[in-house]
């Protein structure tokens, strides 16, 4: 995948060596959806292509509207109205393409539904195959004991959340950083531009003793929770403050003694960025 500049609201995903189109838009990434049509159909109008396809598929057809959304999209003549596709949108679409180069993808599709009716059956899978995509990845087993433990720990706690009255994305970014802040005395965006990260996951970056320390706040938090049975978001939000606090004296204490600062620019990308390499030198 290459960029077409350093802004990340404006970039050029290469597939099969086809430019296609994206932007951001809802804090996720939307595709041109006539650049993944020419790409994948080799079509000279992909535009008429798509009016053939809804035409054949009347269910696309009455849904369109809700997968296509007009946005703004840096083209070499300036930014033009677009319309584009989320991730989901555009598998959605791509059922609907017959085209045999689509079809190594209709069966990954199907393979990933399949696999996730089984993990919802038994979530033990679910953390198996996580192990094994960061094993690809290059990550150290000790690294990824901790973090398959840490994400153990974070669905204890948004289960809490749910389940005491936290509703929205909003609130539980707020939660999150209330102890993220509490812990390292920053906030997670914050955290990412030290770590030099744009959208990739900051856990994925941290190191051995940050792992820890974000557990400690989180699974303090639950404790918390449970205590004092707290209900409704206020006191969910001291909770995560009084969490992320236990968690940030401990860091303290670590840093007294280790006489360096715990939060560090060291990251694991340069070793997921290869493991990414690997991972599609191997499909």
């Amino acid at each position: 995948m290459n960029e077409l500049d350093s802004n990340p609201e404006n970039r050029i995903a290469l597939f099969q060596k086809r430019k296609i189109r994206r932007t951001i838009h809802n804090n996720e990434w939307w595709f041109v959806i006539t650049d993944v049509v020419a790409a994948l159909t080799d079509s000279v109008d992909p535009q008429g292509y798509l009016k053939d396809m809804r035409r054949r598929d009347p269910e696309l057809a009455k849904g369109w509207g809700q997968i296509a959304t007009p946005l703004s999209v840096q083209t070499s003549g300036g930014n033009q109205k677009l319309n584009c596709a989320n991730t989901e949108g555009l598998f959605r679409i791509i059922q609907s393409i017959p085209s045999p180069k689509v079809e190594p993808l209709k069966r990954w599709l199907a393979r990933v539904g399949k696999e996730r009716i089984d993990e919802i059956e038994n979530p033990e899978l679910a953390m198996a195959r996580m192990q094994e995509l960061y094993e690809k990845k290059g990550y150290p087993k000790e690294w990824i004991d901790k973090r398959l433990r840490g994400i153990a720990v974070r669905q204890d706690l948004t289960d809490e959340w749910k389940n005491r009255g936290a509703r929205t994305y909003i609130e539980y970014a707020i939660l999150t950083n209330e102890i993220m802040q509490g812990t390292f005395d920053l906030k997670v965006e914050d955290y990412k531009q030290v770590k030099g990260l744009e959208r990739e996951n900051l856990r994925d970056h941290m190191t051995d003793i940050e792992l820890i320390l974000t557990m400690l706040g989180e699974a303090t938090t639950t404790k918390l929770h449970r205590d004092r049975d707290s209900q409704g978001f206020d006191p969910l939000k001291k909770d995560a403050q009084d969490g992320g606090a236990v968690a940030g004296r401990t860091r303290k204490d670590i840093e007294t003694q280790a006489g360096k600062p715990v939060v560090t620019g060291k990251n694991f990308r340069e070793l997921a960025e290869k493991g990414q390499k690997k991972l599609k030198d191997d499909m």
